[in-house]
């Protein structure tokens, strides 16, 4: 049976992309990294999220590639462990170059988050859900 899963995401700059994720927080495991590809660690248990330049994942997914600018073609979540977190990654992703799509916010009264664009444009929400005022 399957045993682990990980994530692919065409990237026009491995480097730039990488910088990027690295000084909102993510670390790389290096053993995996080169001019085309990088391994993305997420979380504590390390899930795999690989940045391939666009020509090689093309050669993936034999298909196009969705134009991000235009078309959404999934929604990556990820968790937070506070509200203090969600809005200090929002900051890191602005001063990185990313886009907030939507500012850091309360979402159905028991979620706070915020959405922001990469630099390839591919969607992220972070997210702090607080369990306690779902039951209420």
């Amino acid at each position: 049976m399957t045993k682990q899963i990980w994530l692919n995401l065409p990237v026009n700059n491995v480097e730039k992309s990488k910088k990027f994720f690295i000084n909102i927080g993510f670390s790389f495991n290096e053993e995996y990294c080169n001019e085309h590809s990088a391994c993305m660690l997420v979380g504590e248990k390390n899930f795999v999220v690989m940045l391939f330049e666009r020509s090689m994942f093309a050669t993936f997914v034999q298909n196009a590639i969705v134009d991000t600018q235009l078309h959404a073609e999934m929604l990556i979540s990820i968790d937070a462990e506070s509200r203090n977190e969600v809005e200090e990654l929002a900051q890191k992703v602005e001063e990185a170059g990313g886009v907030l799509f939507a500012k850091p916010a309360e979402n159905q009264g028991w979620m706070y988050g915020c959405g922001f664009s990469d630099l390839d444009g591919h969607r992220w929400n972070i997210l702090f859900m607080d369990y306690d005022k779902l039951k209420n």
